[in-house]
């Protein structure tokens, strides 16, 4: 199990629209029905979708953008990072350095978050296929 720890920073937006679109896509490939938002995460490091994740690739939807979806967990929580292939190839809006968790709830309210708290991720060794 590896873990990934970050500072809660603000974020663009972008994802809570897209979750909300694409709602049956991601429930299809997730088994949640997530809540339409992201919460994002600086780290230290850059960090990097790790080879055979699940992706929504944007064929599927009739798009261009493909969404890297790795299993992972926050608070004890199924959750789930969500990263675009734009930017895992460093030519996206975020830095490589930035993540954006999605779950069935809004962490920020659940667990009284503001920006600058830490918070700590877990994935687990089985989040990526082989």
């Amino acid at each position: 199990m590896s873990k990934l720890r970050g500072r809660v920073v603000s974020g663009m937006g972008n994802f809570s629209i897209w979750i909300e679109r694409l709602q049956d896509h991601y429930q299809r490939k997730t088994g949640m029905l997530l809540f339409p938002g992201t919460l994002n995460l600086q780290l230290d490091q850059p960090w990097f979708v790790p080879p055979g994740s699940l992706r929504l690739e944007g064929a599927e939807y009739g798009g261009t953008v493909t969404v890297h979806i790795v299993p992972c967990s926050i608070f004890g929580r199924h959750a789930f990072i969500l990263r675009t292939a734009a930017n895992d190839e460093g030519r996206g809006h975020h830095p490589q350095t930035t993540i954006e968790i999605a779950t069935d709830t809004k962490l920020r309210d659940a667990h009284q978050l503001r920006d600058g708290d830490w918070v700590e991720v877990e994935i687990s060794d089985e989040a990526v296929a082989s």
